[in-house]
Parts: C-alpha cells; sequence; structure tokens
C-alpha cells in the first residue's frame, strides 16, 4: 500500500490516506520518494481552477527519488538510481508528436496529478521514459522545482532559437522568472527583468539580469521599444500586450508560460515587424534531460524553502499567501 497526503474537496485539508496502486505496469517505475516540490499548479488544482481535478487529489508534480522497482520492459535504469519526474507521467510514444520528440504535446499523455495520485506521497509511479536520471552536479534537494517550472523556462530558449547574442526579457520575478533570468544569463543573452516590484531589483541582478525596469511604469517600457529578441512571460496575471510587443525588435517573440486567463492584443501590432505570440507547455523527454545537464554545467537552481511533507498544508497555505520565495520543497519524513 501507498501512503499519500490527499484533499477530499477544494477547501478541505489535505490528510493521510492509504491507497493500492494495482500491478506494475511493464513500463513503469516505482519511485522511493525524497523530495516533492510545490508548483502553483497543486494549488490551482486543488482548488479545480482548471476543472479538470478529481478527488481524493494528491498533488505534487515535482518528484526525486531513487528508483525500487521497475517492470518488466523498463531498461536503461537501475535500483537505487536517483531519478525525477515532472508534470508529465506518460504519454503514449507512438503519436506524431511524441515520435517527434514532442512527447510534452502528446493528446494522450497524462499529467502526474491528473487522474492519478501525484508526489505528495511516499512512492510514486510514473512511464520509465519519462522518469528522468538527474546527473551529478544537481542537488537533490533543488531538483523538484527544474522538472516543471525549470523545464517551462528553458524550452522557449531552444523552441525559439534564441542566440547567445540575443536580448531577452522576463516579466515576473516569481517561481518561474527566478530560474528564466538565470537560464537567459547562462545562454550568453543580455537580461532584463521586468517587475511590479521594485525591492526584487538587487536579487533579479544576482540571478543574472543585467537590467531592471518597473513594468507599472510606461515610460519603462517605451525606453525599450524595439529591443528584444524574446519577452519570455511567466505571470498568470492579464498585461497590456500591445505595449509589450511593442518592445519586440523585428521577428521578436512573446512567449508565453504563465497561465495568463487572456491574450488581447491589436493585429496591427503583430504584423508590423512581423511579430508573433507563441506558447508552450513544460518541455519534452529529451528537453529535460538537456535542462539538467544545462544546470549541472552553469550551477543553475532554484531558490527554494523547505518543509516536511508532514507540513503540507502549512506549505501549501505559505504558497497561497504569496510568501514562497521563490519555490516549496517538501522533505518525505514518512
Amino acid at each position: 500500500m501507498f501512503k499519500a497526503y490527499a484533499a477530499s474537496s477544494p477547501d478541505s485539508k489535505f490528510e493521510v490516506i492509504e491507497f493500492d496502486p494495482g500491478p506494475l505496469g511493464l513500463d513503469e517505475v516505482e519511485i522511493d520518494v525524497d523530495y516533492c516540490g510545490i508548483c502553483h499548479s497543486d494549488l490551482s488544482m486543488k482548488q479545480n481552477d482548471w476543472e479538470m481535478t478529481s478527488y481524493p487529489f494528491v498533488g505534487g508534480h515535482e518528484v526525486v527519488g531513487r528508483v525500487t522497482k521497475f517492470g518488466d520492459g523498463v531498461e536503461g535504469l537501475d535500483v537505487g538510481q536517483l531519478v525525477g519526474v515532472g508534470w508529465t507521467a506518460s504519454s503514449c510514444l507512438r503519436c506524431d508528436q511524441c515520435q517527434s520528440g514532442y512527447q510534452n504535446r502528446c493528446p494522450e499523455a497524462v499529467g502526474t496529478i491528473v487522474g492519478r495520485h501525484g508526489g505528495f506521497a511516499n512512492r510514486l509511479r510514473s512511464q520509465a521514459a519519462w522518469t528522468i536520471p538527474i546527473p551529478e552536479g544537481v542537488d537533490a534537494v533543488d531538483c523538484g522545482p527544474l522538472f516543471c517550472g525549470g523545464l517551462t523556462v528553458f524550452n522557449p530558449f531552444v523552441e525559439n532559437d534564441i542566440k547567445p547574442t540575443g536580448r531577452v526579457a522576463v516579466i515576473g520575478i516569481g517561481g518561474l522568472g527566478h530560474m528564466a533570468l538565470q537560464f537567459a544569463n547562462a545562454w550568453g543573452c543580455e537580461v532584463t527583468a521586468f517587475s511590479t516590484s521594485p525591492d526584487k531589483e538587487s536579487e533579479a541582478r544576482e540571478m543574472g539580469a543585467h537590467h531592471f525596469l518597473n513594468s507599472r511604469d510606461p515610460d519603462a517600457l517605451q525606453s525599450v521599444a524595439g529591443k528584444f529578441d524574446m519577452v519570455l512571460d511567466t505571470v498568470n496575471v492579464s498585461l497590456d500586450f500591445d505595449a509589450y510587443l511593442s518592445t519586440l525588435r523585428p521577428g521578436g517573440i512573446f512567449h508565453v508560460v504563465g497561465a495568463v486567463p487572456k491574450i488581447e492584443a491589436t493585429g496591427f501590432s503583430l504584423l508590423m515587424g512581423q511579430k508573433s505570440i507563441s506558447g508552450s507547455p513544460t518541455g519534452a523527454i529529451v528537453r529535460a534531460k538537456e535542462m539538467l545537464e544545462f544546470c549541472a554545467r552553469h550551477s543553475i537552481k532554484p531558490m527554494i524553502e523547505t518543509f516536511p511533507m508532514s507540513e503540507v498544508n502549512e506549505a501549501m497555505q505559505h504558497l497561497a499567501d504569496g510568501k514562497a520565495r521563490y519555490r516549496i520543497v517538501l522533505k518525505s519524513d514518512w
């Protein structure tokens, strides 16, 4: 039997449950959970904000632990190996998206906390292909948030073919944005941070920003008109999208990774200069491996706060209150 912390409704607290996961699949891996990050998506799922939550709900999709067993069809992983699992627990591996290297876009992909129990538990199961070995140079305690937030902000640099000579702006210095600044700097870009919190300037510069602008100041946006190759939007609130599109150079991309409710922009702001708006969901399997290697090489890691897993309710409230600086990691204490 597995043990987990589950919420029975959007308003209920997480309480211990036991459940039988059933037989281990041929292509599945079972992991002893050592650490599990808490992402804002866990809060959104618990509250059923996206109307796809099933209860009892066991959150946790930034899982780090060690392989305890694997199905008969699994190769390339060893018992005791340190691995991680992010937002996606499995995909079909047969469709055009999977076979072209975009498993994260698979129509049959299964989220680690969507219709199944996640990593707020003593053990987790996932498809072997989505169970990613953790390289040397990446600490286990820091690693969980890289599998969701880290991969989410790393992927756009590859997909948009951002050059080391590029100029990149990051909107929001939070759970996603603070890692995006590190990736952009290590990529070799000239990095600008946009934030509504002037008190974050010093931290933003320590994380890799060369410039810091107050996004509440319209003059600040005007001062960088036509500058950026990519503006990476990591926040989940509506913005003056036309104003941000004006900061792109011709051919520039406004890339969304925050769960913004709605995007409104005038067509003319896109047509002039052949600018574009794009978005992406986390990243594919090979991208996750590349991201971890990049982090190991450049000493990139999230800024974290740790809680015992038994204090998951306190940790979730800390996140809900907007106090996390900048990611929360639960340490298993079963």
